[in-house]
Parts: structure tokens; sequence; C-alpha cells
């Protein structure tokens, strides 16, 4: 294997090993000895320096070295996007796996917007994101970053139900009955305004920036 893909599949397991690892098997160890407000710190940090390697190793690594899925790929690609954006856009409203306060009240609440769809929007809107970008079976570089962040998503999703369920108690497991872990797809369309303004915003902006950021036209742009 290429040099820069063994750097790059190692950028990403260590992306993805350390956010389990901080998020649940060190959480205490660090929170013990440097408080929340550090390990918030340690966490960012830590994410941050790691996210940067994926970054400079992923744009070090061959482009285009396999042969895509052609233009269907780049259609069911495309379509993936936009529910994908309006998962994540929703997800920064009312939602109770958010470390802020009120969380166990957001929890006892009736499940709306994003969260009828499931309970981890913000994970799914990366899952598809992921998704979008594997099935165009662009690259090799793709194929490991796009799979990581996959895995940690979905993975990251289980594992959070779990450790909430530890810390919220009865609200959690509320919220676990009336909510679904996969999308219920029916549900998208009643997602509500905001996040699928948002999301339209979203798609026609970071699709354009993929021009100058990834040199592909991607999205709408793939055919203007």
């Amino acid at each position: 294997m290429d040099a820069s893909l063994i750097s790059l599949l190692a950028a990403n397991i260590a992306f993805v090993g350390t956010h389990f690892l901080m998020s649940h098997t060190w959480r205490r160890h660090i929170q013990a000895l440097a408080g929340n407000a550090g390990f918030l710190v340690v966490y960012s940090v830590v994410s941050l320096a790691l996210f940067i390697w994926v970054i400079l190793a992923f744009r070090a690594a061959p482009t285009a070295d396999l042969p895509g899925t052609g233009e269907a790929g780049w259609i069911i690609s495309t379509a993936l996007i936009l529910p994908a954006l309006v998962l994540f856009a929703g997800s920064y409203v009312g939602n109770p796996a958010m470390p802020m306060p009120g969380a166990e009240e957001a929890a006892r609440a009736e499940p709306k917007g994003v969260f009828a769809i499931t309970r981890h929007p913000m994970m799914w809107g990366f899952a598809l994101w992921a998704a979008s970008h594997l099935l165009l079976y662009y690259s090799v570089r793709t194929m490991i970053t796009a799979g990581a962040m996959g895995f940690l998503a979905l993975v990251g999703a289980r594992m959070q139900d779990r450790k909430k369920r530890a810390i919220m108690g009865p609200d959690w497991e509320l919220w676990e009955s009336r909510t679904s872990y996969w999308p219920r797809l029916h549900k998208f369309f009643g997602a509500g305004l905001f996040p699928w303004t948002v999301a339209l915003i979203l798609f026609v902006f970071l699709s354009w920036l993929h021009i100058p950021a990834a040199g592909i036209p991607a999205g709408i742009w793939r055919w203007f």
C-alpha cells in the first residue's frame, strides 16, 4: 500500500479510536484529573489535532484511483446529501443528547422535527454523508475516510444510547421508547421548515465549496 494511504489509514484509526476512548473508556479518568472543563479542552484539542492529520493525509493520498460508479452513482450520492443536511441542521434544536442544561426535560418532551425521524439525527447525517461518498467508489482515500466516519457515526450512536441511559436513567429510556435508532424515512417531509431551509442553503453552498476545496464539482454544480 502507498505510504500516503498508510498514513491516512493510521490517521482515521487514531481519530475514531480516540473518540471512542475519550467519550467512554477514558472519560471519567480524564474528568477526575482535569474536571469537566478540562475534559472538554483535552477532547477538543486531541480531536482537532487528529482531524488535521486526517485532512493532511487525505490531501497527500492519490485521487481518482478507483473506477467509480458513473453518473448513476453521482445522482444517488447527490440525493443522499440533502436528507443528511436536514438531519444535521435539525439536530441542534432541542436535542437531549447534547451536553446542555435542560437535557432531561428535552428527553421527556414529545419527539418532533428530525427527532421524529431518529433520535440520532446528527450521527445519521454524518452516516448518510459517508454513504454518499462510499457509493461513488471514486478513490481509496475517500473509501478509507468515509468508511471511518460512517463507522464512528453509527457505532458512536449506539454507544451514546448506553452512556445516556447510564447518566439520564428513566428520562433517556423514555426518549428511547418514543424514538428510533433507525431513520423513519416517511417522516422526513415533516421535519419542519427550519431544518429544510438551512439544509437547502447548506446544500447549495457546500456543494459549491467542494469545487475549490476538493477540485471536484459535486452536487448540483456537477451538472451546471
